[in-house]
């Protein structure tokens, strides 16, 4: 289990949140890899979207078709805010 400073870690400095929606929280881990992407999160499933340089699914869990149509629209719609918290977020 975590403490206070390790969640604290965690969850702000290795996978910083984007924005959340609803039940849905959007985040990158760091260091996971170079090509912007984000990874989403609900009590429902998990996946990840690339976003450069087209926005695109690359890999789910739970989630149904619907959902994932509705999140890779969220994800467009999006897409600037996530590419600036990436650069903000690296260029540190």
């Amino acid at each position: 289990m975590f403490d206070n400073t390790q969640r604290f870690f965690y969850t702000v400095c290795m996978s910083p949140t984007v924005f959340r929606m609803g039940n849905y929280r959007f985040y990158f881990f760091s260091r996971e890899e170079e090509r912007v992407h984000v990874h989403v999160v609900s009590p429902d499933g998990e996946a990840k979207f690339w976003v450069e340089p087209i926005v695109a699914l690359v890999a789910y869990t739970g989630f149904s078709k619907k959902q994932l149509g509705q999140l890779q629209k969220i994800v467009e719609e999006h897409r600037s805010e996530i590419v600036k918290a990436w650069q903000k977020h690296f260029e540190a």
